[in-house]
């Protein structure tokens, strides 16, 4: 009989460390994950682990062969500035990656006779004002508002998007017999911060490079205006949102893909909130103008009312508790640690 898993893709990334720590409180969980990278020390012995490529059917075939998969979390993705210069890897990666599995978790489905769970994070990235009228405009943007990006990277998780509703709702409607479907849910990140992974230079990574850099004690030349603005969260907090997600009730779910956040501020405003703990912290700014066009077209904020009324979303910190309790402690301490 083969050992019911929950399979995390991409777990060595930033979300993948939370999200390991967050399921493992659990004991009944078992996790497998999936990563061209090891796992850190911190968290390896809480998996087990395959080391490879996310598009391997050598690998998919061992898997399937070995576990019964109930929820796949598909974090595995090449990122946005990676993107950038390599479109069509991105391609190959992002969307042949996700519809690889999202065909694996159909047969799983089929085969369990219950749907195979199959959580799918997806990014800001997918919106694409077209200029800082309209972004002031929007102030708050929703799931259905926008939906016009201008990176690869965006264009891969909004295809993704619509090819988990494809699987979720019309994969094999013409069958005589109706198959049971793969339960797809996705959400839409903010910029992300976390305290204990090193930002891996996203275009959202200015505000944790900014905090990072003043830890420890370096100066730091921010890649955005002054007055750009988006929405972020903390990591625990997108670990737990993916989690709350996936443990929500079907039939409360109004959509299959869900804006989260927490708190929105200019990179001003990170700058200030940095300074009341680092008062030495040296920011200087000059935007490049190719990020800074791909941030411009990012909403200042978007609108989580469907998460917050559907599965009762609410982050667990704000602004004020992001650093205060979280950021700060934390990444003073890494650095006390390496210094």
């Amino acid at each position: 009989m083969r050992k019911k898993i929950i399979l995390i893709t991409g777990a060595s990334g930033e979300v993948g460390d939370a999200l390991i720590k967050h399921l493992s409180k659990d004991s009944n969980n078992h996790i497998v994950t999936w990563d061209l990278r090891p796992l850190t020390k911190n968290i390896r012995n809480l998996t087990t682990h395959i080391e490879g490529d996310i598009l391997s059917k050598t690998l998919l075939a061992r898997l399937v062969s070995e576990y019964e998969i109930d929820t796949i979390y598909h974090l595995a993705a090449l990122l946005s500035k990676s993107s950038e210069f390599t479109p069509e890897m991105a391609h190959e990666v992002n969307v042949g990656g996700t519809l690889q599995l999202l065909k694996m978790a159909s047969e799983q489905s089929q085969w369990r006779k219950k749907s195979t769970q199959f959580i799918f994070p997806s990014s800001i990235a997918v919106y694409g004002l077209p200029d800082l009228e309209s972004k002031q405009l929007y102030k708050k943007v929703r799931e259905f508002e926008w939906n016009q990006p201008r990176t690869m990277y965006g264009c891969n998780k909004l295809y993704c998007e619509v090819l988990g509703n494809y699987f979720s709702l019309y994969y094999r409607q013409l069958a005589q017999n109706q198959p049971v479907t793969v339960d797809f849910r996705g959400i839409r990140f903010p910029g992300l911060i976390s305290a204990f992974t090193v930002p891996t230079g996203g275009n959202s990574d200015y505000g944790p490079e900014m905090l990072h850099a003043a830890a420890q004690g370096k100066p730091y030349v921010c890649f955005v205006r002054e007055d750009t603005r988006i929405p972020f969260m903390t990591m625990p907090d997108a670990a737990r949102s993916l989690v709350m997600l996936s443990q929500a009730p079907r039939e409360k779910l109004t959509r299959l893909v869900y804006n989260v956040t927490s708190f929105s501020l200019s990179a001003n405003q990170i700058y200030d909130k940095v300074l009341e703990y680092f008062p030495q912290a040296e920011v200087t700014f000059e935007s490049g103008e190719k990020r800074q066009s791909i941030v411009d077209s990012w909403p200042g904020d978007i609108d989580d009312s469907a998460a917050r009324q559907d599965w009762n979303w609410q982050p667990l910190y704000d602004v004020e508790k992001s650093f205060s309790e979280y950021l700060v402690p934390n990444i003073k301490q890494r650095y006390d640690e390496t210094s």
